[in-house]
């Protein structure tokens, strides 16, 4: 009899040791197959349809994020029923787990929930440079519970949907950039506009420049300097790099032209008894 049950044990064992492993191969299959064949279909669906690549991108890691927790799911069910038990009645025993799980479940809700408004809503895209949660950086991912900000010091923040009360997106329409230069209360303000002008000229054709750049005149007062204001819009995320050019190029033609840029100065008084 003891013979018997070892050997009805062993031969159990061995049949969901046997299932698991197709279970474990086929979830190795299945899972980056499925990847690659929504991957194909957004972009398939969206060539023909004209679909901006940010949005088309954003599509596709969210499908991909649904069939991984989908995968998943069905992963645990399956493992669940291949060793004998029922996930039903095993939560429904355990209360405590069980009350746990639903006060988490509020969460999950509210994050699906809000991520699916952000999206259809279109406030964000893969790629945009956007400030949320007090973040700044470009959107890598949006997936059901989280989104993922990439910081410009390399930093990757995920922060939950449902703590996106408010989004800025930097990246819709066109960038702007500014530049504000001082000269002292000493040099020719209209001889610094025409070298300012000047300097505008130059960057008329540079790509990143979509209107200007145009000096705007007198923007204010400082305690040593008059301020100079120059704008122009630029293409999206091209506006830092316009700016240092810009700032390069008015140093250079200052200097040629001897038009001081101040800088603070120190005066020491001695008071002799």
């Amino acid at each position: 009899m003891f013979s018997f049950d070892l050997d009805y044990l062993l031969q159990q064992s061995l049949e969901i040791g046997v299932k698991l492993i197709v279970l474990i191969i086929a979830f190795l299959i299945i899972s980056p197959l499925g990847k690659k064949a929504i991957s194909r279909l957004i972009q398939r669906s969206t060539s023909h349809k004209n679909v901006p690549q940010p949005r088309a991108v954003t599509l596709e890691k969210l499908l991909i994020n649904i069939f991984s927790y989908t995968l998943i799911f069905v992963f645990i069910v399956m493992f669940f029923a291949i060793i004998g038990l029922e996930i039903g009645p095993l939560i429904a025993s355990a209360g405590v787990v069980g009350l746990a799980i639903a006060f988490g479940a509020q969460g999950l809700v509210s994050d699906i929930v809000t991520g699916f408004f952000i999206l259809l809503e279109k406030q964000v895209d893969v790629g945009d440079y956007v400030t949320v949660a007090g973040y700044d950086g470009i959107v890598e991912e949006i997936g059901l519970r989280t989104t993922q900000i990439r910081g410009f010091d390399g930093t990757l923040h995920f922060v939950p949907n449902r703590e996106i009360s408010g989004v800025s997106n930097h990246s819709r329409g066109n960038m702007r950039a500014l530049v504000d230069i001082g000269i002292s209360y000493e040099d020719n303000i209209d001889q610094a506009i025409q070298v300012l002008k000047d300097v505008c000229t130059e960057f008329e054709n540079d790509e990143r420049f979509t209107e200007g750049p145009d000096v705007l005149g007198v923007q204010s007062f400082g305690s040593s300097e008059v301020v100079l204001r120059v704008i122009g819009k630029t293409e999206n995320m091209a506006q830092w790099g316009a700016e240092r050019d810009i700032r390069k190029r008015i140093k250079e033609a200052f200097d040629a032209n001897s038009i001081e840029i101040p800088y603070p100065h120190q005066v020491n008084v001695t008071k002799e008894n």
